[in-house]
């Protein structure tokens, strides 16, 4: 997924009001659109390098978008508004092995009433997770804070297989370089809970991570999922 213009780099000052970041880029400060409602745990250090688009829409308050920070020298994509446009890209490339003889893709699937489903493609439900969280050194984890809406998708991806589906959740790491992924069960164990009942089920979890720079994000490679 390229980006439709080359990032501007700067420096992070901090975030408020959970959409709000106050950006230094060369001697101005800018404020910019936070596409990210979670905790964004380990990110936000004032001072850390950070990547912003910039928006054309004239109906935009907000003319810049946090894209992507620096964290320990790893790149990490924050805008989880993207998540979805990198994953179908991929499919769309034959980036994910899993998913090469696919025949059609149709993304926001509506599975019941109230539930949707980011892709289903053929008989495949695809549930995206965007991975943020890196606290160890070669080790990416999901959630940051606890999700109901996480383990909410993970139930109905469980009676989706009594429907004939075959559902998958897809960690999508964009964590530069990292390895191995791994649930953060001491932030949600109910979430850990039921990831556990869904793999048992047959639901199937797959964890790939992202390259990323300032003109494009997308899928590198399949990473291990570690179970504990």
């Amino acid at each position: 997924m390229k980006f439709t213009s080359t990032l501007i780099k700067g420096k992070l000052i901090k975030r408020y009001k959970r959409f709000f970041v106050d950006v230094k880029v060369n001697n101005s400060i800018l404020t910019a659109h936070c596409p990210n409602t979670g905790s964004m745990m380990g990110l936000l250090d004032e001072g850390n390098y950070v990547w912003l688009s910039k928006t054309n829409n004239p109906n935009r308050k907000l003319k810049f978008t946090l894209e992507i920070i620096k964290v320990k020298d790893k790149l990490i994509g924050v805008n989880t508004h993207k998540a979805n446009k990198i994953v179908e890209h991929g499919l769309n490339n034959k980036l994910i092995k899993e998913f090469l003889s696919i025949k059609k893709i149709r993304p926001e699937f509506k599975f019941s009433s109230d539930t949707r489903f980011d892709f289903l493609c053929d008989k495949n439900l695809i549930e995206v997770k965007n991975v943020t969280l890196n606290r160890q050194k070669d080790l990416a984890e999901f959630p940051d804070a606890v999700t109901a809406r996480g383990s909410k998708h993970l139930i109905n991806l469980i009676n989706s297989i009594n429907k004939k589906f075959i559902p998958y959740v897809l960690f999508l790491t964009q964590i530069q370089g990292i390895n191995n992924f791994r649930i953060a069960k001491d932030i949600d164990n109910i979430y850990y809970q039921n990831y556990n009942k869904a793999k048992k089920a047959g639901v199937k979890f797959l964890a790939y991570r992202c390259s990323l720079n300032s003109k494009e994000i997308k899928i590198e490679k399949k990473i291990n999922i570690i179970d504990e």
